[in-house]
């Protein structure tokens, strides 16, 4: 699969899994993003002009955090709820 950089801002995250950020958890991916990079793209999906996040909150909350720009990104085929 291939990997794409996409603008932290473009991606949407819906309601219900925003709930779910730990920041603990935040907080150490941020450390290890400073070292290392994100080492797992996230997993998104296309829905309409929206790209909607599907798997890696808390990598894209760390990515956030740092101030990047760009996250490394998958698109996936998901089902929509």
């Amino acid at each position: 699969m291939e990997t794409h950089q996409i603008a932290v801002e473009s991606i949407y995250v819906p309601a219900k899994r925003r709930r779910t950020v730990d920041e603990a958890k935040v907080e150490d991916l941020a450390a290890s993003v400073m070292e290392d990079g994100v080492k797992v793209p996230l997993q998104v999906r296309q829905d309409g002009e929206r790209i909607v996040l599907v798997e890696g909150l808390h990598r894209l909350e760390a990515a956030k955090a740092l101030g990047e720009a760009t996250v490394p990104c998958i698109y996936v085929g998901a089902k929509r709820f």
